[in-house]
């Protein structure tokens, strides 16, 4: 992610090809281990993951910062 490159990245987890509901349920871990506010490095390759992350996000309160396919980019929300 050329654009966000300036950013430190907390942790990273490549999903490879993982559906939307073994997806979203290991990124609730993955985000739980986060301190509020830190960024996420997802790469999620299965064809979904382009609707799946944003409406994800926007469901928990995370932020999507930067979506470049496969790479997503994640911001824990406050609490």
């Amino acid at each position: 992610m050329s654009d966000s490159a300036d950013l430190t990245i907390a942790d990273r987890w490549d999903a490879g090809d993982l559906g939307c509901g073994e997806l979203v349920m290991q990124l609730r871990s993955q985000m739980l281990a986060l301190q509020p506010g830190e960024l996420f490095e997802l790469i999620a390759t299965d064809e979904g993951a382009v609707i799946d992350i944003p409406a994800w996000c926007s469901l928990t309160g995370h932020s999507l910062a930067a979506a470049h396919p496969p790479q997503f980019l994640i911001q824990r929300k406050d609490s």
